[in-house]
């Protein structure tokens, strides 16, 4: 009989983590709105229901005996992943944690409590409410509770920092924000995989983004061109922020910069894979490591300890008006043996404000950064 798993969230995001359950003769359960859905046509069975609908999700899971339950590149889903596998006596993160890897103002006191270096912050619960004395201009304003860039700015004034409020409690699930201090430097993120509470960093991601006042990424590149000295010292402190806040299990992406003085500070920490093909393609083209697959074999219980068998160079490149000059490389991208894939996804490019306003993509792996 077909072991059964359980992926929360059906749109593009999940489809690499169904269509790998599915290679491995998983039966998969979907769960997901039905709108921007593209999973319900790849998955066993496809139900309509919100990821943010715990109860009933769990009540399906449970009819069905589900073997495990999971999700990539979603930080609401991974609240109902740890909700259902808890009470199914399934593999998962602890529950009572999932708030502070899904919400970036207790993901930030949590660091704070730790001594893990990161920004200085504040919390908005509304506008007549936040203390940013002694925060020094510019600040980056953000939703608590959102991925994807959205609602993200940065303000260089208190003229602008209301607006930029209002703009990230619009895209907060919750309605609030938070102000950080903004930290200059170098954009890098590190993917890991969990077991039992052991982590395995797999690889550090370069960013490049479009910078302010939205830093949307533009490019992400692997394996990082820092410096040997500076990766050990990333990988330190990434080892702390993830038992700092409690991931035990599964996939996570962390986000940090390293300032022009060679400070390293942790942006925020995700309990998942990283979006942006980083976790479900440019681990696996740099490092060989199949890392869908060993997040699906953790929630399965039956983890392997990572081999990183191949060293080569990944990376993806984003569409949009600022990159207008990728389109006609999209369009004949079989004419360049680096790139293994490509689409362009509309053909109207827009000016950047979120991940959503991208209007296509390539994909390269070489022995050596593909330069565009």
């Amino acid at each position: 009989m077909k072991r059964k798993i359980a992926i929360i969230g059906g749109s593009y995001l999940q489809l690499p983590v169904v269509n790998k359950a599915k290679e491995m003769g998983l039966e998969v359960h979907c769960f997901s709105w039905e709108e921007g859905a593209v999973c319900k046509d790849v998955a066993d069975c496809f139900y309509p229901i919100s990821i943010v609908e715990k109860e009933q999700i769990l009540a399906k899971c449970q009819e069905i005996g589900i073997d495990a339950v999971t999700t990539i590149a979603s930080d609401t889903a991974v609240v109902t992943v740890n909700y259902v596998a808890q009470r199914m006596g399934l593999v998962s993160n602890p529950e009572e944690y999932s708030e502070m890897t899904t919400n970036k103002y207790r993901m930030r006191q949590c660091f704070l409590n730790s001594n893990i270096p990161s920004p200085r912050f504040s919390l908005v619960d509304d506008l007549a409410h936040y203390q940013i004395t002694g925060f020094k201009f510019p600040l980056i304003v953000k939703p608590t509770d959102r991925s994807g860039s959205r609602g993200v700015e940065k303000v260089l004034d208190p003229i602008q920092l209301e607006n930029s409020i209002v703009r990230a409690q619009k895209e907060s699930f919750e309605h609030k924000a938070i102000i950080e201090e903004f930290v200059t430097g170098r954009e890098i993120s590190v993917e890991s995989i969990s077991y039992k509470g052991k982590h395995y960093i797999l690889q550090i991601t370069d960013k490049v983004t479009t910078g302010a006042p939205y830093f949307v990424e533009l490019e992400h590149h692997q394996p990082s061109s820092l410096s040997s000295d500076i990766q050990e010292q990333v990988k330190q402190i990434v080892l702390k922020a993830l038992n700092a806040l409690h991931i035990q299990y599964g996939a996570s992406h962390s986000e940090l910069k390293i300032t022009e003085d060679g400070d390293i500070k942790v942006i925020e920490v995700g309990a998942r894979m990283g979006g942006d093909f980083i976790g479900s393609t440019l681990v696996q083209l740099s490092t060989g490591y199949d890392f869908l697959k060993g997040v699906i074999d953790v929630a399965l219980g039956i983890f392997e300890k990572p081999r990183l068998a191949e060293n080569h160079h990944s990376g993806v490149y984003f569409l949009s008006k600022e990159t207008a000059h990728l389109k006609h490389i999209i369009e004949k991208w079989e004419n360049y043996p680096e790139i293994i894939e490509a689409e362009i996804t509309d053909e109207k490019l827009r000016s950047i404000e979120c991940s959503g306003d991208r209007s296509g993509y390539l994909l390269y792996k070489a022995n050596k950064k593909f330069e565009l």
